[in-house]
C-alpha cells in the first residue's frame, strides 16, 4: 500500500508523548497519521470533503475535545471523531456519545483496540464519501455512464434496469461473478432512488463475530445507536456473504425482513439490497434459507462479465491507463494493435476487477521503460487463454481503428487537423471512419 493511498488520521492532544505514541501505532496500522497539539490548529484545516478520521483527547486547554467535536459537527456531521477519555469518566463519553462521537475509548487504552476502532470509523467514513460523490455525480445525470462505463447491449440494459429498480422500494439481490462491480450496482441503484439522502449501511456478514452478529442486527449497541435493520432509517441496508450467518440467525432475519418489523413490533422501513456470488442458473445455495433468498429477491439484477462486454474492454482499459498515469506521474503510454487483439480475446475470468489491475501493472512497468500487454500479462500470471479465437480479424482491426482515433481525439483536444496528422489519414478517410464507428469531434472539444 503506498503512501498516497493510506487514509489519514488526525491526533489532537496537547502532550506531545502521547500524540507521538499515537501516530507510532497509526502508522504500524496503515494509517497516515497527521499530528496537531492544538484543536484550532486542526479546525484551520480541516472541511467537509476531509477524507479521515479524527483522534482527540477529550481534557486539553483552550479548546476541550468536547468543544472539537462540536465544532467539527458544524462542518460535517459524517467525520468520525474518537474521543479518548480519562480512567472512569463515564459521563464524558456518555456526553460525547450524544454529541455525535464515533465511539471513544478510555486511558489507559488498548492500542491494538484504538487502531481496531480507527479501522472500523475508516471505513464508515470512506462509505460517506463514496455515497456524497455518487449523489454529486447524479446530479448532472452522468454518474452511471461515468461509473458503468462501456457503450455495449449489456451494459445499456443494466443502466436501464438500474434506473427502473430504483423507483421500487422491495428488496433486490444483486448476483453476478466476482469483480462485475456488484457493490457500485447496490450504490448506483440507492444513488438514483428517492432515498439517496438517506443512509447506505453494507454489512459484511463474513467479517463479523458470529457471537456478535445477531446483538448487531437486532440489538442496541452499547452506545445506544439502533440495531442495523433500523439503523438505516428509511436508507439502505446492503448485505455481503449472508451464507456466514448460522441458519438460525438467517430464520429471524428472513421474518424481519417479510414482516417488516422487529421482534418488539419496531416498523422497518429500510431497503434491503443482498449481494450473491450464486447466478440466474445456479442451484441456490444450500448455505442459505430459500426462504431468506426469496424475501431477498423480489427484484434481481445480474451484473455482466466483462468477457461479453465486447469492446468495452478496450474503453475500460484505456480509462484505467489514463487514470494510473495521471497518478504516477508519467506519460500514458500508446496501446498496439497487439495490446488490442489480447484484450478482445482474453477472456479476464476476474471481470473489471482484474482488468483494474492489470491496467496499473502495465502503467507500473512503463515507468521502468516500454513494454507490451502480453508481457504484464504473462508476468501476472494470467492464463493464456482466448474468449473466442474463430473472431474474425476485421473485428479486430476495426475495433483498434475506432480505440486510436478515440484517443487521438482525446489527445489534441477535438482537433482534426491533428489528428489527421498523427494518425497519417487524409481528411475524408477520417471522417468515414468516424462515421462508421459513431465517433463524434464535439465529444472530444
Amino acid at each position: 500500500m503506498t503512501e498516497a493511498t493510506l487514509m489519514p488520521v488526525a491526533i489532537v492532544d496537547d502532550e506531545a508523548d502521547m500524540r507521538a505514541s499515537i501516530a507510532q501505532w497509526m502508522t504500524l496500522s496503515e494509517f497516515k497519521p497527521e499530528t496537531y497539539s492544538r484543536a484550532q490548529d486542526l479546525l484551520e484545516i480541516i472541511d467537509a470533503d476531509y477524507p479521515g478520521v479524527v483522534i482527540t483527547d477529550v481534557r486539553m486547554p483552550e479548546m476541550t475535545g468536547l468543544e472539537l467535536l462540536g465544532e467539527l459537527q458544524k462542518k460535517d456531521k459524517g467525520l468520525p471523531v474518537i474521543i479518548i477519555t480519562g480512567h472512569g469518566d463515564v459521563a464524558m463519553a456518555v456526553e460525547a456519545m450524544r454529541a455525535g462521537a464515533y465511539d471513544f475509548i478510555e486511558k489507559p487504552f488498548d492500542p491494538e483496540r484504538l487502531a481496531d476502532l480507527a479501522r472500523r470509523a475508516a471505513e464508515a467514513r470512506q462509505q460517506t464519501i463514496d455515497n456524497r460523490l455518487l449523489r454529486r455525480e447524479l446530479a448532472d445525470g452522468t454518474v452511471l455512464l461515468r461509473r458503468l462505463m462501456g457503450d455495449s447491449e449489456p451494459i445499456a440494459n443494466l443502466r436501464t434496469q438500474i434506473l427502473d429498480y430504483a423507483q421500487s422500494d422491495v428488496p433486490v439481490t444483486i448476483r453476478g461473478e466476482r469483480g462485475t462491480g456488484r457493490s457500485l450496482i447496490a450504490r448506483a441503484l440507492h444513488a438514483s432512488s428517492s432515498r439517496m439522502g438517506q443512509a447506505f449501511i453494507t454489512l459484511n456478514c463474513a467479517a463479523e463475530l458470529p457471537e456478535y452478529i445477531g446483538e448487531k442486527l437486532f440489538e442496541r449497541d452499547r452506545s445506544g445507536n439502533p440495531p442495523l435493520l433500523t439503523a438505516a432509517g428509511s436508507g439502505v441496508l446492503c448485505f455481503e456473504h449472508l451464507s456466514a450467518l448460522d441458519m438460525r440467525l438467517q430464520a429471524r432475519l428472513e421474518q424481519a425482513i417479510s414482516t417488516r418489523q422487529m421482534p418488539d413490533g419496531t416498523p422497518i422501513t429500510t431497503r434491503f439490497v443482498a449481494i450473491s456470488d450464486a447466478l440466474e442458473d445456479d442451484a441456490l445455495d444450500e448455505t442459505i434459507l430459500p426462504s431468506l433468498d426469496t424475501a431477498l429477491s423480489a427484484l434481481e439484477i445480474t451484473a455482466p462479465p466483462l468477457r461479453i462486454c465486447g469492446e468495452d474492454v478496450l474503453q475500460l482499459f484505456t480509462h484505467y491507463t489514463a487514470s494510473f498515469a495521471t497518478e504516477y506521474e508519467i506519460a500514458q503510454p500508446d496501446i498496439t494493435a497487439e495490446d488490442a487483439a489480447l484484450m478482445l480475446t482474453h477472456p479476464w475470468p476476474g471481470n473489471t476487477r482484474q482488468l483494474i489491475n492489470t491496467a496499473e501493472r502495465f502503467i507500473l512497468r512503463h515507468r521502468q521503460g516500454t513494454c507490451s500487454l502480453r508481457e504484464v500479462m504473462d508476468e501476472g500470471g494470467e492464463e493464456d487463454m482466448t474468449r473466442d479465437p474463430s473472431r474474425p480479424l476485421k473485428e479486430h482491426v476495426e475495433a483498434f481503428e475506432r480505440l486510436m482515433i478515440e484517443a487521438a481525439l482525446k489527445r489534441h483536444r477535438g482537433s482534426v487537423a491533428r489528428v489527421m496528422e498523427d494518425l497519417a489519414l487524409p481528411r475524408r478517410t477520417l471522417n468515414e471512419k468516424m462515421a462508421k464507428y459513431g465517433v463524434s469531434r464535439a465529444d472530444y472539444v
